[in-house]
């Protein structure tokens, strides 16, 4: 079988690097596709993950301009798709691999755990063979988008569960940023500002990065999604943030860290599958994973500056995993007629 896998976003990279490792075992050949949007092509690079770049670059916030790029790019994975005659098609949240692909008839899995970017899911959603969801999402919340539950997979607990089972932290990351482990280390992550379901400010996030910059008995890294988030966290000048200049390894950071403040949805959840406490100042509507994990006391709300509580991470705290191959046979059930 020959697999194809489209990756828009930093995330999809550390979601399918599994995946791919389980198909490439089982015979099957995967070749990648993405997007030159946030550290996509970094990550990929740094995995040994051979890809090409399809399509124009991700538009930036405006609506006109994503549906300007949305069909560019469709025409781009068309042509792509033709010249290697695919058997599946699969996708994190990159709605236009399916559409793409229901085009050209080939059966694809479309996979996403926050509900609520709703443009681009009614139609990944209504285009794909089968959606791959965790069980925390509603079906009714399903049913609006488009996915009935006889096209919904679902899976237990949170994808990050799944792709961190084989990881192996690399302990010298933090070093390697100049962190002064006397300090309390704490791992901050930026708005996904450019997102339509995420287009208003932010002002507690700017405040929390104020607040951590100027505390000395504090390492604040703080991980931008692109080039303007990282020249303008560096243009503040506070002198306990650090702000990398390129892509790291963000989930030895994270296991690392005394505390995870994430104004995005995937670096929480990656908090919480390493045991790290996670503060969430997520700006847009709060999905059913998040409101599940702050109901369970897993993720706390932060609602304002004045309850950061800056502390060493308690000894104790144990990572939870899951079996990858659990969600690649789920991806793989778009195969079945």
């Amino acid at each position: 079988m020959r697999a194809w896998i489209d990756m828009t976003n930093s995330p999809h990279v550390p979601f399918f690097r599994p995946l791919i490792r389980l198909l490439e075992e089982r015979g099957h050949e995967v070749v990648v596709s993405a997007r030159a949007f946030a550290q996509t092509l970094e990550l990929l690079d740094d995995a040994g993950v051979p890809y090409e770049v399809v399509g124009p670059p991700h538009a930036g916030a405006r609506r006109s301009a994503k549906i300007r790029a949305m069909g560019g790019r469709l025409h781009a994975l068309r042509r792509f798709a033709r010249r290697h005659r695919f058997d599946l098609a699969m996708s994190h949240s990159s709605h236009e691999l399916a559409i793409a692909a229901r085009s050209l008839g080939i059966p694809s899995a479309y996979a996403f755990d926050y509900e609520f970017a709703v443009s681009q899911h009614r139609l990944g959603a209504r285009a794909a063979t089968r959606v791959v969801v965790p069980e925390a999402i509603p079906q009714e919340r399903l049913d609006a988008l488009g996915a009935g539950a006889r096209k919904v997979r679902r899976y237990r607990g949170l994808k990050e569960e799944y792709y961190l089972a084989g990881f192996v932290p690399d302990p010298s990351v933090a070093d390697r940023l100049g962190v002064d482990r006397s300090r309390v280390l704490v791992v901050v992550r930026t708005p996904p500002e450019v997102a339509l379901y995420h287009l208003h400010a932010n002002p507690l996030f700017d405040a929390v990065v104020r607040r951590l910059g100027e505390d000395p008995a504090v390492h604040a890294v703080v991980l931008p999604r692109t080039p303007a988030q990282r020249g303008a966290l560096r243009s503040l000048a506070l002198p306990s943030l650090i702000v990398p200049a390129h892509a790291v390894d963000a989930h030895s950071l994270v296991l690392d860290a005394d505390l995870v403040v994430s104004a995005g949805g995937t670096m929480n959840r990656e908090a919480v599958a390493l045991g790290t406490p996670v503060l969430t100042t997520f700006g847009g509507r709060m999905g059913a994973v998040d409101e599940t994990l702050v109901a369970q006391g897993r993720m706390r709300l932060l609602e304002s500056v004045d309850d950061l509580v800056l502390e060493r991470k308690p000894a104790t705290t144990r990572p939870t995993l899951r079996d990858p191959a659990a969600m690649l046979d789920l991806m793989l059930a778009a195969l079945e007629r």
